[in-house]
């Protein structure tokens, strides 16, 4: 009888992070954007390029990625098997979710939902950083300004949202109420969350390998 090794054991459990933190966040956007109060900020700044180019919010998502990831290259961060799996996941996830959000009558219960998908996508995000297996373009950018840099993760997390608010915003996309909640909050919703699951973002990663 073949006994699992503590290595297969701790991939098997870094895994189950990644893929069970994705599916969370992936609930989060679902209710936050079912809510109908506003997209995240990289939706917006997604919008704006739409708005511009005329190109679809797929390609233009698939562009903002590719130039994300063209800035990990001078701060030496490292993409892993979360990487790739952050970028076709999250998608089906939030579809895969839509039916079983509750509808939402009034305002009052709106906000209340918002809040609750941000807390939401804020576990998730934390989660499936702390698998070590490689972030998104979007958080693994921060994650590598914040060791290089040595300020807060969240001072950096929200300094970027906005950055890709104002200007998603000046290129003509939507902005709402969950869009500035969402730039406010979520860096330091998401620092907590990292901290809860034993993540620092100031020391070198080492993705899964």
């Amino acid at each position: 009888m073949l006994v699992p090794s503590r290595l297969t054991i701790a991939t098997g459990k870094a895994l189950f992070r990644l893929i069970f933190g994705l599916y969370l966040v992936g609930l989060g956007l679902a209710i936050m954007i079912h809510t109908g109060l506003g997209v995240p900020p990289w939706d917006v700044l997604t919008q704006g390029i739409q708005n511009q180019t005329g190109w679809s919010f797929a390609l233009a998502a698939s562009c903002i990625s590719v130039v994300v990831l063209l800035f990990w290259i001078p701060i030496r961060q490292r993409p892993g098997v979360g990487t790739i799996v952050n970028a076709f996941a999250i998608g089906p996830f939030a579809d895969l979710n839509k039916p079983l959000v509750p509808e939402m009558p009034d305002f009052g219960s709106q906000l209340v939902w918002l809040i609750i998908g941000l807390l939401i996508c804020s576990v998730g995000l934390g989660l499936y950083i702390s698998a070590n297996l490689g972030g998104g373009p979007r958080d693994g950018l921060v994650v590598g300004l914040t060791r290089v840099s040595g300020w807060p993760f969240w001072v950096m997390r929200t300094l970027i949202e906005g950055l890709v608010l104002v200007t998603g915003w000046l290129l003509g996309g939507t902005v709402g109420l969950g869009t500035l909640l969402f730039a406010v909050g979520i860096g330091y919703l998401l620092q907590i969350s990292m901290k809860i699951f034993g993540f620092d973002p100031k020391k070198p990663q080492k993705t899964g390998e």
